[in-house]
């Protein structure tokens, strides 16, 4: 084998150096043209509606649009899977829920990607907490009386929610635990359903968005005995927290919507996505949107992001093998 001379190796050198001065000027120009972020559930709902405002506002601050790509399917993992297969450029993002995430590792056997090697955190953009309600003609007024009524109406006490393994599922599982009563799960494929069959005295109790059960609530229909954040929510000031009752200290299941890129992103673009976020929920009046709709802005750091994570998946692992849930 021939020595590299002392040209070639310059020439090596020189292609190198050159290649990341190029990749590194590519990083500072970030972004040049319009971002695509990807939505693994189909238009109108809650993390779409997050998408397409925290998406307008970004282009404020990033000088590029952002495209929001609705890939809805496999219980959000098409999308997911789709994100984790881009190119790390910055310019194909994904807007998660705790379902993609946290949750569906530890609930299908058959999924492709891991998040925790194969997407990078961002920033959390929303915690989305649900809401315990019950049919106001039930008599029920709060946590108590659902739990008295449980025990001792164990064959026929149920909960619903729009679907096998999401954190409204979860959320009863963990509520049946650590209150030792036992709630029947009855699943449904969204959140119109899982409400009006409580309006029909069908089932017992939901755990669903404050979107979904609001206009219920302030018509009287529907009593809110809990919301499933680990505080009080500012659209249901009077409704305690699952973990202000003796029984729930530590309760604390909340959906949230979090903004992820290809594992290998650069670090530089991160950093600028997140500043960019973290403008765009500083402002009020897109925090009064989202808090609107029952979604609140809590960006973080990156790192912070990816703790968070952990101990999120950690903590949905925990409930789904307890209460043995099984995806369909």
């Amino acid at each position: 084998m021939k020595a590299i001379t002392s040209r070639a190796l310059r020439a090596i050198l020189a292609v190198s150096l050159g290649a990341i001065s190029t990749a590194a000027f590519a990083q500072a120009d970030y972004p040049t043209r319009p971002i695509k972020l990807i939505v693994p559930f189909t238009a109108g709902g809650g993390v779409d509606t997050v998408a397409r405002i925290v998406g307008e506002e970004l282009k404020g601050f990033l000088g590029q649009s952002v495209v929001v790509e609705n890939l809805p399917g496999a219980s959000g993992m098409r999308g997911a899977e789709t994100a984790v297969r881009a190119e790390p450029d910055g310019y194909t993002l994904l807007l998660s829920s705790a379902g993609e995430a946290a949750v569906n590792p530890h609930l299908f056997k058959n999924i492709k990607y891991d998040p925790s090697r194969d997407l990078t955190p961002v920033t959390l953009v929303v915690k989305v907490p649900n809401v315990l309600v019950v049919n106001a003609a039930s008599g029920m007024k709060s946590l108590d009386d659902l739990l008295a009524f449980t025990k001792s109406n164990a064959d026929k006490a149920s909960f619903s929610s729009s679907g096998v393994g999401n954190p409204q599922h979860l959320a009863g599982e963990l509520l049946n635990r650590m209150a030792a009563v036992k709630l029947t799960h009855v699943p449904y494929r969204g959140a119109a359903q899982q409400v009006t069959d409580v309006l029909g005295n069908n089932v017992t109790a939901t755990f669903a968005s404050y979107l979904a059960v609001a206009s219920f609530v302030e018509a009287g229909q529907v009593t809110a005995l809990a919301v499933t954040s680990s505080e009080r929510i500012p659209s249901l000031p009077s409704v305690p927290a699952m973990a202000e009752h003796p029984q729930l200290k530590g309760y604390d299941v909340t959906n949230w919507f979090g903004l992820f890129a290809p594992a290998g992103t650069p670090a530089p673009i991160v950093d600028k996505l997140n500043k960019a976020v973290v403008q765009v929920l500083s402002n009020p009046a897109t925090a009064k949107k989202l808090a609107d709709l029952g979604s609140y802005p809590s960006p973080m750091k990156p790192e912070e992001f990816k703790s968070l994570l952990t101990a999120e998946s950690e903590k949905f692992k925990n409930i789904i093998t307890t209460a043995e849930i099984k995806a369909q």
